[in-house]
């Protein structure tokens, strides 16, 4: 699979790792903005391709399946009000699902965590990574498509 040596999530792991396989990762993220958002991850495609259309069929089912896994196993860790998935791609052309837990108290709520802050939010517990791996082991193991 191509990598780019320019690109940081070719060059490094994106957040503490949390599972892999041959075509992707799941990693929690762990840089300022991710602190108000506990358990939010990111999962992340091997190979460095910039859109959801450039995988063969089978490969974009794969990472859908993650992502979704990801979803709920990050949904019954942190139970969020909401859950937001975004690819977006525009500063890191590479893909990658960003799995964000959101509460109607948090600092930027109703916005994207990208915009500006709403309110100082209210602090809620860190989940540890092991339990974060834990629930996404159960929900991968519901999986029984392979790409």
């Amino acid at each position: 699979m191509a990598t780019n040596t320019e690109c940081e999530l070719c060059a490094d792991p994106g957040g503490d790792l949390l599972w892999e396989d041959g075509f992707c990762r799941v990693v929690r993220v762990v840089d300022a903005a991710a602190a108000a958002f506990p358990g939010f991850c990111r999962v992340i495609w091997r190979g460095h391709v910039a859109e959801m259309s450039s995988l063969a069929t089978n490969d974009a089912r794969h990472l859908m399946n993650i992502v979704l896994a990801t979803e709920r196993a990050v949904r019954r860790i942190v139970r969020p009000d909401k859950i937001n998935l975004a690819s977006l791609g525009n500063v890191v052309p590479h893909l990658h699902w960003h799995v964000i837990p959101r509460w109607k108290d948090d600092s930027h709520y109703p916005s994207p965590i990208w915009a500006a802050t709403q309110r100082i939010g209210v602090a809620r517990p860190v989940p540890a990574n092991a339990d974060l791996q834990s629930a996404l082991n159960a929900e991968l193991s519901t999986l029984t498509e392979t790409p």
